[in-house]
């Protein structure tokens, strides 16, 4: 225990002491401001590490379970074991956020970590990798940096678990090398977000919302709205609400805002620019290739089968795909793969809850966006095509422990043990199954 403090603790020091490099490394990658960086890369990432330090005694300890007759003299409980290393593959779009929060978990939970950051963001990748082993015990932890084909040589060893964050092509490529070694492993992919607007709405509420969930870090987070799904009457009133929002957050030319992020690189800001060709422009739609500029922009008029509806976006354009209503909203969103957040927004809790309750998603979030990623306590992760596993807080320190059951028995009381024991007889089996089944507590009898 006194060793994973050592190690979390340092994790906590380089934040505190590396705090303006990190933002410095953001904004050269990513044109992250100093706000949003702050608030997500080093809060919470500082949340994580004060949680596992304020809890990491009671996760350690030995869980004991209840017991049948038949062992009442016995010890039952769970061991928590680390798996062994752990190989941690983070993504660009929030390169210390979803690099050292895993971390946090691996190390709390007594494994040697391996980090591989994206080589998209340079200068954060080459801050961990110079910086961050300062901090560590080498024999605990490193940093391997490269492109993919230092992923994919990396991917050739037998690792004891494995957690990935990024897209769904190279999840599935990580899964099939983690197949060949049978090794267990988390994936969180993304997905196409749906948020749903009701027809009952404070319209300029949601609409701030949804564009600050839309636009934070220029639209690059998994957990972003993909696209608002509701009626063409609910589209006619949020739209003068988003430009609103737009105007005021970012003034009149959001390029010129130092609140407004880039895309990460030139490959990145093409696909996105491509997917403005799909339906018609409402709201922006200007871009500056130069400086990776993509104006927060909103679509309408947009078609199921146009790319922008088939792919996630990950970028600061959101599309409105109209329905009939709440009904066929809730079909079109079951059609689809299950993402990794779902939104809805009503003054009626009824709607909120319908929502959730006939929906499948990663996560959930009625009347506002992202903000479920900003609690410790709640598991951040992934279902089907979105991804499977789950980190933050206690659910990470979970995500890389072997829940290990255990049982102790006392070499005596051979006696009790001679019921299953041959030769076999009726009363014997009788006896055993007495004090070994497990009985409903309440039954019932259907009439």
């Amino acid at each position: 225990m006194e060793y994973r403090r050592t190690q979390l603790e340092a994790l906590s020091r380089f934040m505190e002491e590396k705090k303006c490099e990190i933002l410095q490394a953001l904004n050269a990658d990513l044109r992250r401001p100093a706000f949003e960086g702050e608030l997500d890369e080093i809060g919470l990432v500082m949340n994580e590490v004060n949680t596992a330090l304020n809890n990491l005694e009671y996760w350690m300890a030995d869980e004991h379970v209840n017991k049948n007759l038949a062992m009442t003299f016995d010890s039952a409980f769970i061991r928590k074991d680390p798996y062994g290393v752990v190989l941690i593959i983070s993504p660009f779009n929030y390169p210390f956020y979803l690099t050292l929060v895993p971390l946090v978990g691996a190390i709390a939970a007594g494994n040697c970590v391996i980090v591989k950051p994206s080589e998209l963001s340079r200068c954060s990748e080459k801050l961990m990798a110079e910086v961050l082993p300062k901090y560590f015990d080498p024999d605990t932890f490193a940093v391997v940096t490269g492109g993919h084909e230092t992923t994919t040589k990396l991917l050739e060893n037998k690792f004891d678990y494995i957690e990935y964050a990024g897209s769904n092509t190279v999840g599935k490529m990580v899964m099939t090398a983690a197949a060949k070694h049978l090794t267990p492993l988390t994936l969180e992919l993304g997905g196409k977000n749906p948020c749903y607007v009701d027809s009952c709405c404070d319209f300029q509420n949601a609409a701030n919302r949804i564009v600050w969930g839309k636009s934070y870090n220029a639209g690059q987070a998994c957990t972003a709205p993909d696209y608002v799904i509701c009626t063409a009457d609910t589209q006619d009133r949020l739209i003068p609400c988003l430009r609103q929002a737009i105007r005021c957050f970012y003034g009149c030319n959001p390029q010129e805002s130092p609140d407004f992020g880039r895309m990460i690189n030139d490959e990145h800001f093409r696909r996105v620019r491509a997917l403005l060709d799909c339906g018609q422009v409402a709201i922006g739609g200007e871009t500056d290739e130069s400086d990776r500029y993509i104006a927060p922009t909103v679509l309408v008029n947009v078609k199921e089968w146009e790319p922008i509806m088939q792919q996630e976006v990950f970028g600061p354009v959101l599309p409105i795909f109209t329905v009939a209503g709440l009904d066929e909203a809730i079909q079109y969103i079951n059609s689809k793969d299950r993402p990794l957040a779902a939104y809805a927004f009503s003054c009626d809790h009824q709607v909120v809850n319908r929502v959730l309750a006939c929906t499948s998603s990663g996560g959930f979030c009625g009347n506002d966006c992202l903000m479920q990623a900003f609690l410790v306590s709640l598991p951040h992760g992934g279902i089907g095509c979105s991804g499977f596993g789950k980190i933050n807080g206690r659910f990470s320190f979970d995500t890389f422990t072997h829940q290990r059951g255990c049982l102790t028995r006392c070499m005596g009381l051979e006696a009790l043990n001679s019921v299953r024991y041959p030769p076999y007889t009726e009363r014997k089996l009788q006896m055993l199954k007495f004090g070994t089944d497990v009985r409903r507590w309440n039954p019932c009898t259907l009439l």
